[in-house]
């Protein structure tokens, strides 16, 4: 089966129509799924490989989102703009995730998990908008490499003192012998999973990395590479289930206040793809503190707020590169009076940003209902925040909408194209499976 995926991306490197393009994923998908249809650990990847429930859904979001971002990327098919580089790297990033979540052995996960930077590196400084694409591939690539390197050593500790390295044999309690050195391995072990989330306090390359990335490195970020980190976590945390329990409090603090002092920040932003891109980090948050009560709830409800963030806030920075496309810019005091030039476009803005403050029926509403029976179960004190939180998700999710389309729209503009069926039918596959999964929702449990 692996012989098969690198043949079919082999194959998508020498294509350069469109359409071709997006059948061939639609089928390698498909087919990926008739080999994966028992949801067993061990499946006909191979040895080495296999998914489960968790690994499938996250390997379908990313050829979803890729398909998509394939279609949201027509400027540089028409500016033909490195067009065979371009999907060159899509192919090669989608590869590393097809791999990176059918690991069944740590160190290859390792191996596939650093190995998605280096596309995303180069589709920031390739394809992105302006000057600072250069020192946001440098804090993308220095915050996440040094976070991970303490993982590395990390796995390394863990094969000497487990003997395996396999997801299923190494997920037994291991002692190091002392509680000091046990401490400093459990925090080398997760510290990389909570940069790449990101956790509050380690955020900064985020924002940066996503205003100045093209559309389809926004999409693919928001989409995918962040639940990257969430994905980690669930497969190292069940190795230190005797010292989690010191540190969960940590962590559940930290996601929940992180959540809402981001949510502040996101009231005062005027870049729109900056204050999506934070918007990110608080619903991270929430997925952060779901995972570290350890319970049924906030596993289900994460998984659950990770497929959900990905197609909302994936459809949301789509929005605004067809905004930015249109009118030179993506701040909010240009971008306003949208409703008035762009009469369309309204009611997907409408739809995807109650999606992203979690209305239902999105996936989103079901996620954020599992982690709050499960962070109040686990402390009826979190109320507190999670009500801030809920509060604050409306407030700037009405803020960004509000803003852009209502008002008297920029003087300047005098004519603009409200849009065109491609870009209906890229928002329209956002918005369906973000609303009709919850039909099906035990599907991501």
């Amino acid at each position: 089966m692996l012989k098969f995926i690198m043949y079919i991306m082999s194959v998508f490197f020498f294509i350069e129509n469109l359409i071709s393009y997006q059948i061939m994923m639609f089928m390698f998908s498909f087919i990926f799924g008739l080999y994966s249809l028992n949801m067993s650990i061990y499946s006909s990847l191979g040895f080495s490989l296999g998914v489960d429930s968790l690994s499938y859904v996250l390997i379908l979001l990313s050829a979803w989102i890729i398909i998509l971002v394939i279609m949201s990327s027509q400027k540089i098919f028409d500016l033909k703009n490195y067009i065979s580089e371009f999907l060159l790297i899509l192919g090669f990033l989608f590869l590393s995730l097809v791999l990176t979540f059918s690991c069944l052995d740590f160190m290859m996960f390792y191996i596939f998990f650093e190995m998605s930077l280096i596309p995303t590196f180069v589709m920031i400084l390739g394809w992105g908008y302006q000057p600072e694409r250069i020192q946001a591939g440098i804090y993308l690539m220095f915050y996440t490499l040094f976070a991970s390197l303490p993982l590395l050593l990390s796995l390394v500790s863990l094969y000497m003192k487990g003997g395996s390295l396999e997801m299923n044999l190494s997920s037994k309690n291991v002692n190091m012998g002392s509680s000091f050195v046990e401490n400093v391995w459990y925090f080398s072990s997760i510290m990389a999973f909570m940069v790449k989330l990101p956790v509050y306090s380690v955020h900064l390359w985020l924002p940066k990395a996503h205003v100045e990335a093209p559309v389809a490195g926004s999409m693919i970020l928001a989409g995918v590479l962040l639940k990257l980190g969430g994905y980690g976590l669930i497969r190292i945390l069940p190795i230190f289930s005797y010292c989690h329990d010191s540190f969960s409090w940590l962590w559940v603090s930290m996601g929940l206040a992180g959540g809402g002092v981001v949510s502040l920040m996101c009231l005062r932003q005027i870049d729109m793809k900056s204050l999506i891109a934070y918007s990110s980090v608080a619903h991270m948050g929430l997925v952060l503190c779901g995972l570290m009560t350890f319970g049924w709830w906030g596993y289900s409800g994460a998984v659950i707020v990770m497929v959900g963030h990905g197609l909302c806030s994936s459809g949301l920075f789509c929005l605004a590169n067809m905004s930015y496309e249109r009118i030179g810019s993506r701040s909010l005091l240009i971008n306003k009076g949208l409703l008035n030039i762009m009469p369309n476009m309204s009611m997907w803005w409408f739809l995807l940003s109650i999606g992203n403050m979690s209305a239902p029926p999105s996936l989103n509403l079901m996620g954020e209902i599992c982690l709050i029976i499960s962070l109040v179960s686990w402390s009826s004190l979190s109320i507190l925040m999670l009500m801030m939180l809920s509060f604050f998700s409306a407030g700037y999710s009405l803020y960004m909408y509000s803003l852009s389309q209502h008002g008297k729209f920029f003087s300047s503009i005098y004519s603009c194209c409200s849009g065109k069926v491609r870009e209906y039918l890229v928002l329209f596959l956002h918005w369906f499976p973000l609303n009709f999964l919850i039909l099906k929702g035990e599907f991501l449990l």
